[in-house]
C-alpha cells in the first residue's frame, strides 16, 4: 500500500457514491506507464497511472499516481468543472520526495479578485483550513506569479513525518472534497453569455499556467521522455484547450 492510495480509494469511492459518474477517456498509452530509473542497487521502477471521470455538472475529474517506492509517491488529484458553473477547481498535489512531503490542497478560484465570488466558495470553507493549519502549518515560499489561482483556504504545507499525512493531510482532504462536492451539488448553471465568457477565459488561463508551469514535466521527462510527456500535459492532465479546439 502506498502513502497516497487511501487518498485515491477514498476520492472514487466518494464521487461513485455521489454522483453521477461516467468514464473520462485517458488517450491510448496513458492509462498506465512504466520505467526503471537509477543506477545499479539505487535501481527502482515508477509507475504511474491515470484514472478519469466526469459527472454531468463536472467536466473532468482526473488523477495521476505516481509510485516510485519510497523515494517517490505524488498523488496529482483534480476536478475541472463544465464550463456552465462558476465552480473553482478542486486541486490537491500531493507529493513525497526524499526530502519529506509537499501538500497543496484548495479550491481555486475562478474570480479571486471578485469579493461576492470569494464569500461563496472561499468563506465557507475558512473553518476547514483554520481546524487544520495548526498541525500543518504554511509551507515556506510560494512563486508569486501562481498566488493569483490559489483562494484563501489554500493549504500549503510540508509536514515531516509519514504520520502528519496519514492523519492530518487525509482528514482536511476528504473534508476540502467533501465541501466541493456540496458546492457542486448546489451550483446552478450560468446562462449570460458574457458571464459564460469570462467563466471559459478564467479555466483557459488557468489552464494554460498549469500546463507551462507543470512542476512534474522535469520528473515525467526524466523517467517517459519528453514527447510522451507534453502529450501527457496537453493531451490528458490539461486537456481543455484541445477539446475546445475541437468542438469550435
Amino acid at each position: 500500500m502506498t502513502l497516497y492510495q487511501p487518498f485515491l480509494d477514498y476520492a472514487i469511492e466518494l464521487l461513485q457514491a455521489r454522483l453521477d459518474l461516467s468514464p473520462y477517456p485517458i488517450p491510448d498509452g496513458f492509462e498506465s506507464k512504466s520505467a526503471t530509473t537509477g543506477k545499479g542497487r539505487n535501481q527502482y521502477e515508477v509507475l504511474t497511472t491515470s484514472y478519469g471521470y466526469q459527472a454531468p455538472k463536472l467536466r473532468q475529474i482526473r488523477a495521476a499516481h505516481v509510485q516510485g517506492g519510497k523515494s517517490l509517491q505524488v498523488l496529482n488529484f483534480v476536478i475541472f468543472p463544465q464550463l456552465n458553473y462558476d465552480l473553482p477547481f478542486f486541486g490537491a498535489d500531493l507529493v513525497t520526495l526524499p526530502g519529506g512531503h509537499l501538500i497543496a490542497l484548495d479550491m481555486q478560484p475562478l474570480f479571486r479578485d471578485d469579493p461576492a465570488y470569494q464569500a461563496k466558495y472561499a468563506a465557507p470553507i475558512m473553518p476547514i483550513f483554520e481546524k487544520y493549519q495548526a498541525h500543518l502549518p504554511w509551507g515556506g515560499d510560494f512563486p508569486a506569479e501562481a498566488s493569483q489561482f490559489f483562494s484563501p483556504a489554500f493549504l500549503w504545507t510540508r509536514p515531516k513525518e509519514d504520520e502528519a499525512v496519514q492523519t492530518h493531510v487525509f482528514d482536511a482532504f476528504k473534508e476540502y472534497l467533501q465541501a466541493y462536492l456540496d458546492f457542486a451539488d448546489r451550483a446552478a448553471p450560468i446562462t449570460d453569455s458574457a458571464e459564460l465568457a469570462k467563466i471559459e477565459a478564467a479555466q483557459l488561463r488557468y489552464l494554460r499556467y498549469r500546463a507551462e508551469k507543470d512542476p512534474a514535466r522535469g520528473m515525467f521527462t526524466r523517467f517517459y521522455g519528453s514527447q510522451w510527456t507534453e502529450e501527457y500535459i496537453h493531451g490528458f492532465l490539461f486537456d481543455l484547450e484541445r477539446k475546445l479546439a475541437i468542438s469550435h
